[in-house]
């Protein structure tokens, strides 16, 4: 298989009404190592310059950035610059293969004296994928007796996709699965949220993801820098698979042209930026993420993308 070179930059910028006379944040900007996925740079840059600011490891395994700036501002700019290679699409999965959904749901079951299996930690409701009785009802059509896992979530992903309309001013972060199930609208979030929330509520483990989807233009127009945005999938864990990452607001298996950032159990495991703040009264946000691909995959595209931070 071979690599694609993407340069990524997500800036995020905060203008406040009022003074901030201290702040502390959180920020998960840094894309995720994986086997198919190799970090080649990654930087970020913090205006005003933080007082203190460290890199550790979340329970999940996502590199996390903490950092406290103590100089008073009107204006917070967050950039995380990366150059991120990532490996071309594997053979498509077979839909027959791997165990039945009611095997899978069994074993990620605690029996005494039977193995643990870590994805298991995965099977509950969190804040943002709720589990209530109308998304099992709603997942019920793809999941008849002794379907394959593989083939029922597949399905759940397809019709998700069917059934909803992508419409940015439906809802918040903070709408429930249970809206979002009854009105038909959303944002990747919320169906990244809702799937999760049908295979939870069926006993089945899935993870929240969180990242970056390469789109393109309209034809004869070239691409604009901050167009792009960040963009939330899932993983349900399908044994002897592994993990499986199916993307609902667009329908497909995620590939090549998905970088992940973080995963977590939902939204707020891994949102990219979070923060405290002392002060500053109103605020207005604005975010622009760019991901573009680098001619070439050998040092000297990866210099030519760092050059032009």
């Amino acid at each position: 298989m071979t690599g694609v070179l993407y340069r990524i930059e997500h800036r995020t910028r905060y203008v406040h009404a009022g003074g901030v006379s201290t702040s502390q944040h959180v920020a998960y900007l840094t894309p995720r190592s994986t086997p198919r996925q190799r970090v080649r740079r990654h930087g970020l840059a913090i205006e005003p310059a933080p007082a203190s600011h460290v890199q550790r490891v979340d329970y999940f395994g996502n590199a996390v950035d903490q950092f406290t700036i103590l100089t008073p501002y009107d204006e917070l700019c967050v950039v995380g610059r990366s150059i991120v290679e990532v490996t071309a699409a594997e053979p498509p999965i077979p839909l027959d293969a791997g165990a039945s959904w009611e095997a899978v749901r069994d074993r990620l079951s605690y029996a005494r004296e039977a193995p643990y299996e870590d994805a298991s930690e995965f099977r509950f409701a969190s804040p943002y994928a709720a589990t209530p009785p109308e998304l099992a009802a709603f997942a019920s059509a793809s999941f008849p007796p002794h379907r394959p896992l593989v083939a029922a979530a597949v399905d759940l992903m397809h019709r998700i996709h069917e059934e909803f309309t992508f419409d940015a001013l439906a809802t918040t972060i903070a709408t429930p699965v249970t809206r979002v199930l009854a009105e038909r609208r959303g944002v990747c979030q919320d169906f990244a949220h809702l799937q999760i929330g049908c295979l939870r509520s069926l006993g089945l483990a899935a993870r929240y993801v969180s990242g970056y989807l390469l789109t393109e233009p309209p034809p004869g127009q070239p691409r604009l820098a901050g167009a792009d945005a960040s963009h939330a999938w899932l993983s349900v864990w399908c044994p002897p698979l592994g993990w499986v990452d199916l993307d609902p607001t667009n329908d497909v298996v995620p590939s090549h042209r998905h970088v992940t950032l973080a995963w977590g159990r939902d939204y707020g495991d891994v949102s990219p930026l979070r923060g405290v703040v002392l002060g500053g009264r109103d605020h207005t946000l604005a975010v622009n993420v760019s991901v573009t691909p680098l001619a070439g995959d050998g040092p000297d595209a990866v210099t030519d993308g760092v050059r032009q931070y």
